[in-house]
């Protein structure tokens, strides 16, 4: 890792500005203020004038052992040394990752490989219209899975609009959009009221088993059965998103955790501790629809799909998850941070709730209890962008974004969280005069 000064780099985000459009690649990455970053190394990544952060964003939760972590970097580059891109039949290392996956995850008997939790997510839902022959889905206010039609609908909603028709994109098909239904997290009763009134024309439920796109919103106890029991009774498919929570929570999932065996499961991030790799997984019934199964009447194709690259990172990540206390040390580090921001909280007086799970964690800006979208709603944005912003100033990376949870890695030290502790004091006795 370079050290401060040592950086020798004239990329701006303005010249960034000049040849992209808002200057970055994906719209969850745009900032204020505007970071060009150059390296990255175990839980602290360094810009391009030399200002190191420890980081709690870690890629949205793909970098779940650290970045650069030696291991697996070291796997991707011997793979790179016999073998990168072949397009025709299976390699070496698809196999051994499927088979790790049908090891690992209850719901999967068989796996197939794509690049993105998108995508994933975009198979799921067409298979399960598939199997079903039904066109409706639902899915949960506040929820993201993806950037595509079918879900990209009631993610960060506005108070009016919560529940209601609210599509995240200009250009998005009307009738994608009028076949995805809205229900409520950790509201069967909304759930049940919305299946029968769309008798048998709901191919499945899709859902993150915790909801971590609002945060850190955990299923009250009964909420994940519940809906299996529903899905089984009305003949809809159960689909977890566990693209965040797979492999962070531990290595057969939140599924594995909470003992609810959903009919598809898709996965991505942390997985391959960054590297581009994804999955869909399932029944094997179901799964044979898929047309890499000759006979199979569900598209499935893409030209990187199972990439060798993807796939040794992802073993060497697994290995490192069966081989060290990886899920023992999140977990640690999870509890003392989360229980640190909790009394410095009471110390300082500021009405705010900490929230988290493993190695997740957040401050809201409101009081408790936390149970859906609506709830967070009452989060205090402006106070929640400028703490942020004011860890940022001391070198700790919590995404300056409301709403957004941090993330723990392997790589992070107590003596890392102590200094968040101190930081997160600091600052949130500035937020309390301001």
């Amino acid at each position: 890792m370079h050290r401060n000064g040592d950086v020798p780099c004239g990329d701006s985000f303005d010249e960034s500005l000049r040849y992209v459009p808002g200057g970055v690649h994906t719209s969850f990455r745009n900032i204020s203020p505007p970071l060009v970053f150059l390296r990255g190394d175990g839980a602290i990544i360094a810009d391009t004038r030399g200002k190191h952060f420890i980081d709690y964003n870690a890629a949205f939760g793909a970098i779940v052992l650290g970045h650069c972590y030696a291991l697996v970097n070291q796997r991707v580059a011997e793979t790179l040394e016999r073998v990168d891109l072949l397009g025709v039949g299976t390699t070496d290392l698809e196999i051994r990752l499927a088979k790790k996956i049908v090891e690992h995850v209850p719901s999967a008997d068989k796996v197939l490989f794509c690049n993105s939790g998108s995508e994933a997510t975009y198979h799921a839902i067409r298979l399960a219209r598939a199997v079903t022959g039904r066109s409706k889905v639902i899915k949960f206010q506040g929820c993201y899975h993806g950037w595509h039609d079918y879900v990209l609908r009631n993610v960060i909603s506005s108070p009016e609009t919560i529940g209601g028709r609210d599509p995240g994109s200009a250009g998005m098909l009307e009738e994608a959009i009028d076949n995805t239904l809205v229900c409520v997290f950790n509201d069967l009763d909304d759930v049940e009221r919305t299946l029968r009134t769309h008798r048998q024309e709901v191919a499945g439920v899709i859902l993150e088993p915790i909801a971590h796109n609002m945060g850190c919103v955990l299923p009250e106890a009964g909420f994940l059965e519940g809906l299996r029991d529903l899905t089984r009774q009305h003949g809809a498919l159960m689909i977890f998103d566990e693209v965040i929570s797979g492999f962070r929570h531990g290595l057969g999932g939140y599924q594995k955790l909470c003992n609810v065996t959903p009919d598809l499961t898709t996965l991505a991030k942390a997985m391959g501790n960054g590297f581009p790799v994804a999955a869909i997984c399932g029944r094997g019934e179901f799964m044979d629809r898929f047309n890499t199964n000759p006979g199979g009447d569900v598209f499935f194709a893409g030209t990187y799909n199972g990439h060798a690259l993807g796939c040794a990172a992802a073993l060497a990540t697994i290995y490192v998850m069966e081989k060290c206390p990886v899920h023992e040390h999140l977990y640690r580090l999870g509890n003392r941070i989360r229980q640190g921001l909790s009394e410095i909280i009471a110390r300082v007086g500021v009405k705010a709730t900490v929230a988290g799970f493993g190695s997740v964690f957040l401050i809201y800006f409101m009081e408790g209890p936390i149970r859906n979208y609506g709830d967070v709603l009452r989060n205090d944005a402006d106070r929640f962008v400028r703490y942020r912003r004011g860890m940022l100033e001391r070198g700790v990376l919590e995404l300056p974004m409301n709403l957004r949870r941090n993330y723990l890695t392997f790589s992070h030290t107590e003596e890392q969280v102590d200094y968040t502790l101190q930081c997160a004091e600091d600052v949130l006795k500035q937020v309390v005069r301001t």
